[in-house]
């Protein structure tokens, strides 16, 4: 026997029994007794609803209290890996916490993540989690103002105090860089983003200070900086600058899991051994990085520590239970070893 998928509605079942809207309403919030509704009317609502598989609308029954129950998730790109992953940990947590989620993507951009914001607000959502483009202080310290409750993740505003849930990424690249050097190798460069976001910063700054500490020269010409915008055509060339004479490396990090993933398809289109002449990391992965040959050495990031934990965060300050600013939790990262670094 087949279901019948026709939506129920408040309104179709009171029509069909003869009964209120508000009646319907509040039996099925189970106030029928405190509202002296009778016993018979009460089992042929609840009767019907279960018949015809009524689901509540979650949103209409938390605005009637006073309540959405719904927080918002604005990332950069729900196409890439790490940010669909928070998402779905996202979902899980609040969902257990009685909260559904509305996701949207910023694409990078400072303007729609601010639209974005604003709609999120307009369509009452009781707080926010965002991966901010780290271009947009002036809506973050109007959320402030406004006292609205909000988490930021991945990203933060260092010059202003907030609430967020970040991973230690200075000492994740750092941790890495020295692994290199602990393996002998010693002309390791750099791929990376062009600077802007306070993530890469530390990246950058965690492979300068692990040469640094283990006397090896710094050397500009081994840093190659790429445009978001533009890095799959960018790297072609800084990776056949990085692997020819002067340069010559003998090491690659890689400041994201995306630029390894398009670096060693320029190696390998430079007919470039790994490891055995260039040894690779990277900072994050993919979950293909332990299948491809040779399996790639990452620094891993705690993606489901991240979500429940800025989850929870959002969720007490919803609900007044924690102080509403400067609730911070900077997380570790794990280096998970594997061939691609010359290990084995």
């Amino acid at each position: 026997m087949l279901f019948d998928m026709k939506k129920v509605f408040l309104k179709d079942i009171a029509k069909k029994l003869n009964v209120s809207k508000t009646a319907v309403s509040l039996v099925l919030n189970n106030k029928g007794d405190e509202n002296k509704i009778s016993q018979e009317t009460q089992k042929k609502i609840i009767d019907y609803a279960k018949k015809h598989n009524y689901v509540p609308n979650q949103l209409a029954r938390g605005l009637s209290r006073g309540k959405s129950e719904t927080i918002g998730l604005i990332i950069p790109n729900i196409s890439d890996s790490f940010y669909s992953k928070i998402a779905g940990y996202v979902e899980l947590k609040a969902k257990s916490l009685g909260y559904t989620v509305l996701f949207s993507s910023s694409s990078e951009d400072p303007k729609k993540e601010s639209e974005l914001i604003r709609s999120m607000l307009n369509r009452q959502v009781e707080g926010l989690i965002i991966a901010s483009t780290q271009r947009n202080l002036k809506e973050i310290e109007s959320l402030k103002e406004d006292k609205f409750p909000f988490v930021l993740i991945d990203r933060h505003y260092p010059e202003s105090e907030t609430n967020y849930v970040i991973v230690d990424n200075y000492n994740g690249s750092k941790t890495v860089t020295e692994h290199l050097l602990k393996l002998g190798r010693r002309k390791i460069g750099f791929i990376t983003l062009k600077p802007g976001l306070e993530a890469i910063r530390q990246r950058m700054l965690g492979y300068e200070n692990a040469l640094k500490d283990f006397d090896i020269e710094f050397k500009k010409e081994l840093i190659k900086e790429l445009s978001p915008e533009n890095y799959e055509d960018e790297i072609k060339l800084a990776v056949s600058e990085l692997i020819k004479f002067p340069n010559s490396v003998d090491s690659i990090v890689f400041s994201t899991h995306y630029l390894t993933s398009v670096g060693l398809r320029e190696l390998k289109r430079f007919n470039v051994k790994v490891p055995q002449e260039v040894a690779i990391v990277s900072f994050d992965e993919l979950s293909a990085f332990d299948l491809v040959d040779p399996p790639i050495t990452s620094v891993i990031q705690p993606v489901k520590d991240i979500s429940n934990i800025a989850v929870e965060i959002l969720i007490n300050e919803i609900e007044g239970m924690k102080e509403s600013i400067g609730n911070t939790r900077i997380l570790d990262s794990k280096l998970e070893i594997r061939k691609s670094c010359g290990t084995f």
